[in-house]
């Protein structure tokens, strides 16, 4: 999840939000952050359960261990699964992707809301939002922006970006996408003078 995104690819990605702002009357934001949250208590409660089946597995192989016994091999699989499960890569596949996507999805509304009231004079605002452990992308726009820009083009924009993910190619996948953003802005919100 870190290394997706190099300094280069992220200096690329600043130079191209900033070109398509310098073309259009709008503000772009473009938000690209590794997880939407840290589900602190998804690793834990996995790991209680885990450690659960351990030891009933335990008490079924060895009926003959004593309860104090079978609380220590308990507590040694729960502290073998917590570690296992706080690694971020395990812990993100333990979550649903309802989960994952209602927690993303928060965290864009968010993002959006900060930079409307954090924002300039642009009253015309556009979020890309992309979630990289969620594998969660969605494009925000004001509500004016929305209402000329024409049903399913935002959802276009989405689809080719996934598309530039899935073969691997992130960076590439952002910038596709801020380019769609631009054309769609310079369409609907041109550069006065």
């Amino acid at each position: 999840m870190r290394r997706a995104l190099t300094p280069d690819a992220q200096a690329r990605i600043h130079a191209a939000k900033a070109s398509v702002e310098q073309r259009t009357a709008a503000e772009l934001a473009v938000v690209v952050v590794p997880v939407s949250d840290r589900y602190p208590f998804v690793g834990l409660v996995w790991a209680a359960l885990a450690s659960l089946a351990v030891a009933l597995v335990a008490a079924l192989i060895a009926p003959d261990l004593e309860p104090l016994e079978l609380l220590a091999v308990e507590a040694v699989a729960l502290v073998a699964f917590a570690l296992l499960f706080d690694w971020m890569p395990v812990r993100l596949r333990l979550v649903s992707r309802h989960h994952k996507n209602a927690r993303a999805r928060q965290l864009a509304r968010r993002e959006f809301a900060a930079h409307i009231i954090g924002g300039g004079p642009h009253r015309n605002r556009v979020l890309l939002f992309v979630s990289l452990g969620e594998r969660y992308v969605e494009i925000l726009a004001d509500r004016d922006t929305h209402r000329l820009v024409p049903e399913g083009t935002w959802d276009a924009i989405v689809a080719e970006f996934l598309a530039k993910v899935r073969s691997g190619a992130v960076a590439d996948g952002i910038l596709a996408a801020i380019a769609a953003c631009g054309s769609v802005l310079e369409r609907h919100h041109p550069r006065d003078g």
